[in-house]
Protein backbone atom coordinates (compact mmCIF):
# COMPACT_ATOMS: atom_id res chain seq x y z
CA UNK A 1 0.00 0.00 0.00
CA UNK A 2 3.11 2.56 0.60
CA UNK A 3 4.11 4.15 -2.49
CA UNK A 4 0.70 3.48 -3.97
CA UNK A 5 -1.74 6.94 -4.06
CA UNK A 6 -4.30 6.66 -1.77
CA UNK A 7 -7.22 9.47 -3.33
CA UNK A 8 -10.40 8.14 -4.23
CA UNK A 9 -12.51 10.87 -5.84
CA UNK A 10 -13.31 14.44 -5.79
CA UNK A 11 -16.27 15.47 -3.20
CA UNK A 12 -18.66 18.78 -3.31
CA UNK A 13 -17.83 20.39 -0.39
CA UNK A 14 -21.78 21.60 0.20
CA UNK A 15 -23.44 18.42 -0.45
CA UNK A 16 -21.14 15.22 -0.35
CA UNK A 17 -21.89 14.71 -3.57
CA UNK A 18 -19.39 12.21 -5.28
CA UNK A 19 -17.19 12.47 -8.40
CA UNK A 20 -14.41 10.95 -10.84
CA UNK A 21 -10.72 11.96 -9.53
CA UNK A 22 -9.07 11.49 -12.83
CA UNK A 23 -11.29 14.07 -15.14
CA UNK A 24 -10.72 17.65 -15.42
CA UNK A 25 -12.75 19.22 -12.45
CA UNK A 26 -13.30 22.63 -10.92
CA UNK A 27 -16.24 23.70 -8.81
CA UNK A 28 -18.80 21.29 -7.82
CA UNK A 29 -22.44 21.46 -9.27
CA UNK A 30 -23.34 23.88 -6.85
CA UNK A 31 -20.66 26.05 -7.70
CA UNK A 32 -18.63 25.59 -3.99
CA UNK A 33 -15.25 23.64 -4.35
CA UNK A 34 -14.19 20.43 -4.36
CA UNK A 35 -12.64 18.47 -2.34
CA UNK A 36 -10.24 15.21 -2.44
CA UNK A 37 -11.30 12.24 -0.49
CA UNK A 38 -8.56 9.23 0.55
CA UNK A 39 -9.09 5.64 1.72
CA UNK A 40 -7.57 5.61 5.36
CA UNK A 41 -7.70 3.63 8.36
CA UNK A 42 -4.99 3.29 11.21
CA UNK A 43 -3.06 0.43 9.58
CA UNK A 44 -1.69 2.73 6.65
CA UNK A 45 -1.18 5.16 9.04
CA UNK A 46 1.52 2.92 11.01
CA UNK A 47 2.78 2.27 7.55
CA UNK A 48 3.01 5.65 6.58
CA UNK A 49 4.65 6.72 10.12
CA UNK A 50 7.40 4.21 9.40
CA UNK A 51 8.69 4.95 6.20
CA UNK A 52 8.62 8.86 6.31
CA UNK A 53 12.21 9.25 8.23
CA UNK A 54 13.39 7.87 5.17
CA UNK A 55 12.12 9.86 2.36
CA UNK A 56 13.36 13.49 1.39
CA UNK A 57 11.80 16.36 3.63
CA UNK A 58 9.83 18.22 0.45
CA UNK A 59 6.03 18.14 0.25
CA UNK A 60 6.15 14.78 -1.70
CA UNK A 61 7.34 13.06 1.67
CA UNK A 62 3.20 12.21 1.15
CA UNK A 63 2.67 11.18 -1.22
CA UNK A 64 -0.22 8.63 -0.14
CA UNK A 65 -1.73 11.91 0.72
CA UNK A 66 -1.54 13.49 -2.58
CA UNK A 67 -3.78 13.27 -5.61
CA UNK A 68 -1.02 12.99 -8.33
CA UNK A 69 -0.59 9.99 -10.15
CA UNK A 70 3.01 10.71 -11.89
CA UNK A 71 5.05 9.22 -9.58
CA UNK A 72 7.80 11.09 -10.91
CA UNK A 73 6.04 15.11 -10.20
CA UNK A 74 7.44 18.19 -11.74
CA UNK A 75 9.26 19.42 -8.35
CA UNK A 76 11.63 22.01 -7.28
CA UNK A 77 11.99 21.34 -3.95
CA UNK A 78 8.95 22.81 -2.21
CA UNK A 79 7.57 22.48 1.17
CA UNK A 80 9.55 21.03 4.16
CA UNK A 81 9.93 24.51 6.23
CA UNK A 82 11.29 24.97 9.29
CA UNK A 83 9.78 25.91 12.70
CA UNK A 84 11.97 28.61 14.25
CA UNK A 85 11.35 29.36 17.77
CA UNK A 86 10.74 32.50 19.29
CA UNK A 87 13.17 33.71 21.89
CA UNK A 88 12.50 37.03 22.68
CA UNK A 89 9.10 38.16 21.22
CA UNK A 90 7.44 35.42 22.92
CA UNK A 91 6.18 36.29 26.60
CA UNK A 92 7.54 33.51 29.52
CA UNK A 93 5.26 30.29 29.51
CA UNK A 94 3.91 30.50 25.87
CA UNK A 95 5.67 28.71 23.44
CA UNK A 96 6.07 29.99 19.89
CA UNK A 97 7.38 29.17 16.50
CA UNK A 98 7.47 30.60 13.21
CA UNK A 99 6.55 28.41 10.12
CA UNK A 100 9.13 30.04 7.73
CA UNK A 101 7.38 29.73 4.32
CA UNK A 102 9.25 32.19 2.70
CA UNK A 103 12.32 29.72 1.33
CA UNK A 104 9.98 27.95 -0.78
CA UNK A 105 10.78 28.21 -4.70
CA UNK A 106 9.28 30.83 -5.67
CA UNK A 107 9.44 32.79 -2.00
CA UNK A 108 6.34 31.90 -0.40
CA UNK A 109 3.44 29.18 0.31
CA UNK A 110 1.61 29.62 -2.63
CA UNK A 111 4.63 27.30 -3.95
CA UNK A 112 2.42 24.22 -2.13
CA UNK A 113 -0.66 24.84 -3.81
CA UNK A 114 0.60 25.65 -7.27
CA UNK A 115 2.74 22.88 -7.31
CA UNK A 116 0.21 20.17 -6.76
CA UNK A 117 -2.41 22.24 -9.05
CA UNK A 118 0.27 22.31 -12.25
CA UNK A 119 1.18 18.99 -12.05
CA UNK A 120 -2.49 18.13 -11.95
CA UNK A 121 -3.25 20.15 -14.91
CA UNK A 122 -0.06 18.37 -16.73
CA UNK A 123 -1.46 15.22 -15.62
CA UNK A 124 -4.99 15.80 -17.26
CA UNK A 125 -4.12 17.83 -20.61
CA UNK A 126 -4.41 21.00 -20.03
CA UNK A 127 -3.08 23.28 -22.48
CA UNK A 128 -1.95 26.09 -20.20
CA UNK A 129 -2.91 27.54 -16.99
CA UNK A 130 -4.20 31.19 -15.89
CA UNK A 131 -4.83 32.57 -12.42
CA UNK A 132 -6.02 36.34 -10.94
CA UNK A 133 -3.47 37.23 -8.10
CA UNK A 134 -2.29 39.60 -5.80
CA UNK A 135 1.34 38.96 -6.43
CA UNK A 136 2.51 35.62 -4.69
CA UNK A 137 0.40 33.29 -6.71
CA UNK A 138 1.25 34.38 -9.98
CA UNK A 139 5.06 33.94 -9.25
CA UNK A 140 4.31 30.41 -7.95
CA UNK A 141 2.00 29.80 -10.77
CA UNK A 142 4.50 31.26 -13.48
CA UNK A 143 7.58 29.12 -11.53
CA UNK A 144 5.53 25.56 -11.70
CA UNK A 145 4.07 26.48 -15.44
CA UNK A 146 7.73 27.25 -16.58
CA UNK A 147 9.10 23.82 -14.93
CA UNK A 148 6.40 21.56 -16.12
CA UNK A 149 6.35 23.29 -19.67
CA UNK A 150 2.85 24.68 -19.65
CA UNK A 151 1.63 27.86 -21.25
CA UNK A 152 1.18 30.98 -18.56
CA UNK A 153 -0.98 33.57 -17.99
CA UNK A 154 -1.40 36.09 -14.90
CA UNK A 155 -3.74 38.44 -14.04
CA UNK A 156 -2.88 41.46 -11.57
CA UNK A 157 -3.89 44.93 -10.19
CA UNK A 158 -1.82 47.15 -11.71
CA UNK A 159 -0.21 48.24 -8.25
CA UNK A 160 1.02 45.14 -7.75
CA UNK A 161 4.89 45.00 -6.70
CA UNK A 162 7.24 45.50 -10.30
CA UNK A 163 9.13 43.21 -8.58
CA UNK A 164 6.62 40.40 -9.18
CA UNK A 165 5.46 41.56 -12.46
CA UNK A 166 9.01 41.24 -14.21
CA UNK A 167 9.85 37.93 -12.62
CA UNK A 168 6.67 36.22 -14.30
CA UNK A 169 7.83 37.86 -17.36
CA UNK A 170 11.22 36.14 -16.83
CA UNK A 171 9.64 32.94 -16.80
CA UNK A 172 7.74 32.90 -19.52
CA UNK A 173 4.68 34.05 -18.06
CA UNK A 174 1.72 36.45 -19.86
CA UNK A 175 1.22 39.06 -17.55
CA UNK A 176 -2.14 41.25 -17.57
CA UNK A 177 -2.96 44.38 -14.73
CA UNK A 178 -5.76 46.28 -14.49
CA UNK A 179 -7.23 48.91 -11.94
CA UNK A 180 -9.16 47.42 -8.79
CA UNK A 181 -8.53 43.93 -6.86
CA UNK A 182 -8.36 40.83 -7.59
CA UNK A 183 -12.03 40.39 -8.28
CA UNK A 184 -11.17 43.00 -11.57
CA UNK A 185 -8.44 40.40 -12.52
CA UNK A 186 -10.78 37.79 -12.16
CA UNK A 187 -13.02 39.43 -14.47
CA UNK A 188 -10.13 40.13 -16.60
CA UNK A 189 -9.06 36.37 -17.77
CA UNK A 190 -12.80 35.62 -17.85
CA UNK A 191 -12.62 37.69 -21.00
CA UNK A 192 -10.29 35.45 -22.23
CA UNK A 193 -11.79 32.49 -23.31
CA UNK A 194 -9.01 30.37 -25.08
CA UNK A 195 -9.29 27.35 -23.25
CA UNK A 196 -6.46 27.89 -20.57
CA UNK A 197 -7.38 26.31 -17.01
CA UNK A 198 -8.09 28.71 -14.55
CA UNK A 199 -6.30 27.46 -10.82
CA UNK A 200 -8.08 30.25 -9.29
CA UNK A 201 -8.35 30.04 -4.83
CA UNK A 202 -10.74 26.64 -4.26
CA UNK A 203 -11.66 27.32 -7.82
CA UNK A 204 -10.37 23.72 -8.29
CA UNK A 205 -9.45 20.70 -6.29
CA UNK A 206 -5.65 20.58 -6.19
CA UNK A 207 -4.54 23.91 -4.59
CA UNK A 208 -5.89 23.09 -1.17
CA UNK A 209 -4.10 19.68 -1.36
CA UNK A 210 -0.81 21.00 -1.25
CA UNK A 211 -1.57 23.45 1.03
CA UNK A 212 -2.47 20.53 3.41
CA UNK A 213 1.16 19.57 3.82
CA UNK A 214 1.50 22.42 5.87
CA UNK A 215 -0.53 21.01 8.64
CA UNK A 216 0.94 17.38 7.87
CA UNK A 217 4.49 18.88 8.53
CA UNK A 218 3.59 20.70 11.83
CA UNK A 219 2.33 17.42 12.52
CA UNK A 220 5.35 15.63 12.11
CA UNK A 221 7.83 18.23 13.25
CA UNK A 222 5.88 18.36 16.51
CA UNK A 223 5.92 14.51 16.77
CA UNK A 224 2.19 13.89 16.15
CA UNK A 225 1.54 16.04 19.27
CA UNK A 226 -0.68 19.03 17.30
CA UNK A 227 0.06 22.45 18.62
CA UNK A 228 -2.67 24.62 20.80
CA UNK A 229 -2.92 27.17 18.49
CA UNK A 230 -2.11 27.63 14.41
CA UNK A 231 -2.28 31.77 13.27
CA UNK A 232 -2.70 32.31 9.74
CA UNK A 233 -3.11 34.88 7.40
CA UNK A 234 -5.77 34.88 5.91
CA UNK A 235 -7.24 36.01 2.20
CA UNK A 236 -8.43 33.15 0.20
CA UNK A 237 -7.66 31.00 3.06
CA UNK A 238 -7.13 27.87 1.12
CA UNK A 239 -4.60 27.10 4.35
CA UNK A 240 -6.90 26.99 7.07
CA UNK A 241 -9.09 24.41 4.86
CA UNK A 242 -6.28 22.53 4.14
CA UNK A 243 -4.57 22.28 6.81
CA UNK A 244 -8.23 21.35 8.75
CA UNK A 245 -8.39 18.92 6.26
CA UNK A 246 -5.22 17.58 6.84
CA UNK A 247 -5.54 17.08 10.89
CA UNK A 248 -9.00 15.12 9.87
CA UNK A 249 -7.12 12.77 7.51
CA UNK A 250 -4.01 12.14 10.01
CA UNK A 251 -6.78 11.75 13.41
CA UNK A 252 -8.18 8.67 10.86
CA UNK A 253 -4.86 7.53 9.84
CA UNK A 254 -4.42 6.76 13.90
CA UNK A 255 -1.28 9.36 13.54
CA UNK A 256 -2.88 12.05 16.07
CA UNK A 257 -5.68 12.52 18.31
CA UNK A 258 -6.94 15.01 20.72
CA UNK A 259 -8.07 18.62 20.09
CA UNK A 260 -7.41 20.07 16.86
CA UNK A 261 -5.68 23.14 17.39
CA UNK A 262 -7.43 26.21 17.42
CA UNK A 263 -6.88 28.46 14.23
CA UNK A 264 -6.68 32.32 14.37
CA UNK A 265 -7.20 33.91 10.99
CA UNK A 266 -5.48 37.47 10.43
CA UNK A 267 -7.06 39.72 8.36
CA UNK A 268 -6.27 43.71 7.68
CA UNK A 269 -8.68 46.46 9.03
CA UNK A 270 -8.91 47.49 5.36
CA UNK A 271 -10.02 44.11 3.97
CA UNK A 272 -11.56 41.81 7.04
CA UNK A 273 -14.48 40.20 5.32
CA UNK A 274 -13.74 36.63 7.68
CA UNK A 275 -13.09 38.70 10.97
CA UNK A 276 -16.59 40.19 10.04
CA UNK A 277 -18.70 37.36 9.24
CA UNK A 278 -16.99 35.41 12.40
CA UNK A 279 -17.70 38.39 14.53
CA UNK A 280 -21.21 38.67 13.51
CA UNK A 281 -21.79 35.24 13.67
CA UNK A 282 -22.36 34.50 9.66
CA UNK A 283 -22.16 31.43 8.02
CA UNK A 284 -20.67 33.37 5.12
CA UNK A 285 -18.65 36.59 4.34
CA UNK A 286 -20.08 38.85 2.18
CA UNK A 287 -17.93 40.49 -0.38
CA UNK A 288 -15.79 43.66 1.18
CA UNK A 289 -16.59 46.65 -0.69
CA UNK A 290 -13.39 48.96 -1.25
CA UNK A 291 -10.49 47.06 -0.03
CA UNK A 292 -7.71 49.03 1.45
CA UNK A 293 -4.87 47.70 2.37
CA UNK A 294 -1.02 47.63 0.85
CA UNK A 295 -0.31 43.65 2.28
CA UNK A 296 -1.06 42.37 -0.96
CA UNK A 297 -1.71 39.06 -0.11
CA UNK A 298 -4.60 40.11 2.65
CA UNK A 299 -6.07 42.28 -0.10
CA UNK A 300 -8.87 39.86 -0.59
CA UNK A 301 -12.28 40.83 -0.60
CA UNK A 302 -14.15 37.66 -1.10
CA UNK A 303 -13.14 34.25 -0.36
CA UNK A 304 -15.02 31.60 -2.45
CA UNK A 305 -14.15 29.01 0.46
CA UNK A 306 -15.60 31.50 3.09
CA UNK A 307 -18.04 29.06 4.70
CA UNK A 308 -15.38 26.50 5.18
CA UNK A 309 -13.14 28.86 6.50
CA UNK A 310 -15.79 29.86 9.18
CA UNK A 311 -16.66 25.97 9.94
CA UNK A 312 -12.90 25.41 10.89
CA UNK A 313 -12.72 28.22 13.17
CA UNK A 314 -16.15 27.54 15.10
CA UNK A 315 -15.11 23.98 15.40
CA UNK A 316 -11.52 24.77 16.80
CA UNK A 317 -12.92 27.56 18.89
CA UNK A 318 -10.78 29.64 16.96
CA UNK A 319 -10.80 33.37 16.79
CA UNK A 320 -10.49 35.91 13.78
CA UNK A 321 -7.84 39.23 14.28
CA UNK A 322 -8.19 42.37 12.10
CA UNK A 323 -4.68 44.13 12.30
CA UNK A 324 -3.81 48.23 11.88
CA UNK A 325 -2.02 49.04 8.72
CA UNK A 326 0.15 50.89 10.24
CA UNK A 327 1.67 48.74 12.99
CA UNK A 328 2.80 45.76 9.80
CA UNK A 329 6.36 47.96 9.44
CA UNK A 330 7.27 48.59 12.86
CA UNK A 331 6.56 44.67 13.41
CA UNK A 332 8.90 43.58 10.48
CA UNK A 333 11.84 45.73 12.15
CA UNK A 334 10.99 44.51 15.51
CA UNK A 335 11.25 41.05 14.19
CA UNK A 336 14.77 41.05 12.04
CA UNK A 337 16.05 43.33 15.73
CA UNK A 338 14.60 40.95 18.28
CA UNK A 339 14.67 37.86 16.70
CA UNK A 340 17.48 37.93 13.84
CA UNK A 341 13.80 36.79 11.30
CA UNK A 342 13.45 38.99 7.95
CA UNK A 343 9.80 38.20 7.52
CA UNK A 344 6.93 39.49 5.02
CA UNK A 345 4.31 42.18 5.37
CA UNK A 346 1.68 38.84 6.55
CA UNK A 347 3.62 37.15 8.50
CA UNK A 348 4.58 40.58 10.42
CA UNK A 349 0.56 40.75 10.55
CA UNK A 350 0.74 37.42 12.26
CA UNK A 351 2.41 38.12 15.23
CA UNK A 352 0.80 41.21 15.67
CA UNK A 353 -2.22 38.72 15.74
CA UNK A 354 -0.59 36.63 18.19
CA UNK A 355 0.86 39.27 20.64
CA UNK A 356 -3.11 40.88 20.63
CA UNK A 357 -4.53 37.09 21.25
CA UNK A 358 -2.14 36.76 24.22
CA UNK A 359 -3.19 40.07 25.93
CA UNK A 360 -6.49 39.57 25.90
CA UNK A 361 -6.04 35.99 27.51
CA UNK A 362 -7.15 33.46 24.38
CA UNK A 363 -3.78 32.52 24.24
CA UNK A 364 -2.69 31.52 27.70
CA UNK A 365 0.31 30.08 30.06
CA UNK A 366 1.73 26.63 28.49
CA UNK A 367 0.33 26.77 25.24
CA UNK A 368 2.10 25.96 21.75
CA UNK A 369 1.55 28.80 19.37
CA UNK A 370 2.39 28.09 15.41
CA UNK A 371 1.97 31.30 13.73
CA UNK A 372 2.68 31.49 9.21
CA UNK A 373 5.38 34.05 7.99
CA UNK A 374 3.98 33.35 4.75
CA UNK A 375 6.13 35.18 1.65
CA UNK A 376 9.81 35.95 1.30
CA UNK A 377 9.93 39.89 2.07
CA UNK A 378 11.75 40.64 -1.21
CA UNK A 379 8.59 39.52 -3.20
CA UNK A 380 7.43 42.80 -2.02
CA UNK A 381 10.06 44.91 -3.45
CA UNK A 382 7.97 48.03 -5.45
Amino acid sequence: MIGQRWARSLVCSLTGEESPLDEPAFLSATGRPLLVTYDLDPERGEELKRVLPLRPWTLWRYRELLPTRDPDPVSLGEGGTPIVPLRRLAPPGIHAWIKEEGGNPSGSFKARGLSLAVNRARELGAPGVQLPSAGNAALALATYASAAGLVCRVAMPEDTPATVMDRCRLLGAEVLTCEGTLVEAGKLLAERDDGLWTLATLKEPYRVEGKKTMGLEIAEQFGWQLPDWILYPTGGGTGIVGMHKAFDELERLGLVSGPRPKFGVVQMEGCAPIVKAFEDGAEEAPPWIDPQTRVWGLRVPQAIGDFLILRALRETDGAAVAIAEQDVEPMMKRAALEEGLFIGPEGAASMLAFERLVRSGRITEGERVVIFQTGHPSNYEE
